[in-house]
């Protein structure tokens, strides 16, 4: 692997294992609860709502797809 690489999943591993990731997490998990519900929704905002929550998921899910990624790097 790239050390290049490898160094960008190592920080990425670093900053998501740290209390500000968890605090930020908790954050935006609240968001999304808030954000996910058709309640005041028009035809007009619905790309928008949709966009917004696909967005939260990824940052959510952020730790464990890079982690994964770099797994199948490091092992293959």
């Amino acid at each position: 692997m790239d050390i290049v690489l490898q160094r960008y999943y190592e920080d990425r591993q670093t900053m998501t294992s740290s209390k500000a990731w968890n605090d930020l997490m908790e954050d935006v998990k609240g968001i999304m609860d808030a954000t996910d519900t058709l309640s005041g929704v028009t035809v007009d905002t619905l790309n928008f709502k949709q966009g917004e929550m696909s967005i939260l998921r990824w940052l959510v899910n952020l730790a464990d797809l890079s982690n994964e990624a770099y797994e199948d790097l490091k092992n293959g």
